[in-house]
């Protein structure tokens, strides 16, 4: 059998036709391109962390259900005593916990632009995917489209970012209630940025049956540690819990995401800093000719080059040792546009005289 005829023999038609999720090497640049925190730990704590790790039984499953950590995330995050709560090997895991539930056919809908993998992943699962695209300039939901398009679709789930990646802005609350209250199926508010905004959904969840909300602790600081959960009814994760493979979430995560929730002080300032940068960026951005950035409740500011520019600004900004995120090649809304995630001082100024060289 030909190489080609057993890859169409056994692999999905749908997975075939997907690209794979590209992530940009960025040996040797200022990375800015990821949505990282750019800072690291106090030596001082990190050998605090260190005796938790040394202590860890490795050779020894994890707790399944991660019960302690699950505690300290719900009182970390507000999180009402009667919504319970599921974790995921990031937001992503739990976006395909979501998805695989679903029964065959189901439709699932997300504002466009937004996160890639609410559409990856439901694409890679055969499910019935629709992008409704928001506002042009504004990114804000066109509400009267979206409701119509609740009510002729019936979506099993509806997706929304809170703030949105990648455009960095809040949508309106009072809307994002009405699709709550007309959706009959889950509505996912993923509040991935949560550390850089006050806004949430979190203290409605006892006001919805259907509403879940999503968050990730990769944003506050500790992203290589991919640990994201889902809150909510607690019938709803029930069943999710079902899906999830055993022994997702491995001892040390564990044990280093609860130490880390034990320094809220450290990561209040470390976010504090970066709240700063970017209104700081947003400003810097805003007086270079040609340079149209977005607001942003995010760590990371979408900015619009001049017509068929951004390519060509991106490629410079790389040559000089800078690492952006290039939206233009996703076209429609994303034309034009680039995305800098807000660094420490020294690596966004950086940026700011590597592209005030380039235009």
């Amino acid at each position: 059998m030909q190489e080609q005829e057993l890859i169409s023999t056994v692999i999905r038609p749908e997975v075939r036709a997907l690209s794979a999720y590209k992530v940009a090497d960025a040996s040797g640049f200022i990375k800015l391109d990821a949505m990282e925190n750019p800072y690291t730990w106090p030596e001082e704590i990190k050998q605090e962390w260190l005796k938790i790790v040394h202590a860890a039984e490795i050779n020894r499953y994890p707790d399944p259900e991660a019960k302690s950590l699950c505690r300290i995330l719900k009182q970390y995050n507000n999180i009402p005593d009667e919504s319970a709560i599921l974790l995921g090997n990031g937001s992503d895991e739990i976006i395909q916990l979501l998805l695989m539930a679903l029964p065959k056919d189901s439709c699932v809908m997300a504002p466009e632009p937004s996160f890639v993998m609410y559409k990856q992943i439901a694409l890679c699962l055969g499910l019935d995917y629709q992008g409704l695209p928001l506002q042009e300039n504004s990114f804000d939901l066109d509400l009267p489209v979206l409701l119509e398009s609740i009510k002729t679709r019936q979506p099993e789930i509806i997706f929304l970012a809170y703030p949105n990646n990648p455009t960095g802005n809040l949508f309106d609350a009072d809307a994002i209630k009405s699709i709550i209250s007309t959706s009959k199926g889950l509505v996912i508010l993923d509040e991935a940025y949560a550390p850089f905004t006050d806004a949430s959904f979190i203290s409605e969840l006892s006001n919805y049956n259907n509403l879940l909300v999503m968050r990730t602790v990769s944003k506050l600081g500790l992203a290589g540690l991919r640990l994201g959960f889902i809150a909510g009814n607690s019938e709803i994760i029930e069943q999710l819990n079902k899906v999830r493979l055993p022994y997702n979430i491995n001892t040390l995560t564990q044990c280093s995401v609860e130490f880390a929730l034990s320094k809220p002080d450290m990561f209040q300032e470390q976010t504090n800093t970066l709240r700063n940068e970017r209104a700081r960026m947003f400003l810097q951005l805003s007086t270079l000719p040609g340079m149209t950035p977005f607001p942003s409740s995010a760590n990371f500011i979408l900015f619009r080059t001049p017509k068929d520019k951004a390519t060509e600004i991106f490629a410079s900004l790389k040559e000089k040792g800078v690492l952006i995120k290039n939206c233009s090649p996703q076209k429609g809304l994303l034309s034009d546009c680039l995305r800098v995630t807000i660094g420490k001082p020294e690596e966004n100024n950086a940026f700011i005289n590597a592209l005030k060289s380039t235009i």
